[in-house]
C-alpha cells in the first residue's frame, strides 16, 4: 500500500494498493489548521484502508505556504521513518494534472492553478503523459500576479484546484518509484519564504 499526505492547500491522507486503486481517504479544506487536524486524518485512513502493509510514503512538495507545507512533509517523514520505508518526493500540482488527465487523455496543454494568497496564483503547465504515466511537465511552477493570470497563460486552458486528491498523488508517486524516477529534490516548494527573519548580531554601543 502507499500512503500520501499533502498540505499544499487544505489537508489531505489518502491510501492506495500496488496497483493504484483507491483504498481510504480523509481531508480537510482548511488551508490553516494543517496541524490540529493531519494526525486524525491520518489515523482514519489508516483504518478505513484496513490491514495491510505501507511499503511507501508520498510527500506533497508544494507549491505552498511554508508552515502548512512543512506540516505536511513532516508527517509523512516521520510515519515513514517509524515503519522503516521510503518518502517519494512528488510536487503537488501533479495530482490535479493526473486527475484531469485520467479524466480526459486528450486534455492537450493546460495549466494548473492555486491560490497563493497575496492576490498570487501558482501555476504548472502540463501536457499528457510520459512513458511511465506520468503528468509531462512543459513549464516548470511559477508564481504570477492573480490579475496578470490569463495574460501569462496567453490562451491556455487553465484548472483552478481548490482542494488536492491524495489518492492522485499516491498513484504518481507509484508510477514514479516503479520507473526509478526522481520527481523532485527533498526540498519543499515553498511559494514564499517566511516573513519573520533571524536577527543579526548585536550593534555594538560606542561608550
Amino acid at each position: 500500500m502507499i500512503l500520501a499526505v499533502d498540505t499544499s492547500l487544505g489537508s489531505a491522507v489518502a491510501i492506495v494498493d500496488g496497483d493504484g486503486a483507491h483504498l481510504s481517504d480523509a481531508s480537510s479544506p482548511d488551508p490553516l489548521g494543517h496541524a490540529e487536524v493531519i494526525g486524525d486524518l491520518l489515523v482514519r485512513a489508516v483504518e478505513e484502508a484496513g490491514p495491510g502493509r505501507i511499503d511507501h510514503v508520498v510527500a506533497g512538495m508544494g507549491p505552498g505556504p511554508f508552515t502548512g507545507l512543512r506540516i505536511g512533509i513532516a508527517t509523512a517523514r516521520t510515519f515513514a521513518l517509524g515503519r522503516g520505508v521510503d518518502v517519494i518526493a512528488v510536487p503537488s500540482h501533479f495530482a490535479p494534472a493526473l486527475t484531469e488527465l485520467e479524466r480526459d487523455a486528450a486534455a492537450g496543454r493546460f495549466a494548473i492553478v492555486t491560490d497563493a494568497r497575496r492576490r498570487e496564483v501558482a501555476i504548472t503547465v502540463f501536457d499528457g503523459l510520459d512513458d511511465h504515466g506520468i503528468p509531462h511537465v512543459v513549464a516548470d511552477t511559477i508564481l504570477v500576479p492573480r490579475a496578470d493570470a490569463e495574460t501569462h497563460l496567453a490562451g491556455i486552458r487553465s484548472i483552478e484546484t481548490i482542494a488536492l486528491d491524495a489518492a492522485a498523488l499516491a498513484r504518481v508517486g507509484l508510477r514514479a518509484s516503479r520507473a526509478g524516477r526522481v520527481l523532485v529534490g527533498q526540498e519543499p516548494l515553498y511559494l514564499r519564504q517566511p516573513d519573520v527573519t533571524l536577527p543579526g548580531a548585536p550593534k555594538k554601543v560606542g561608550s
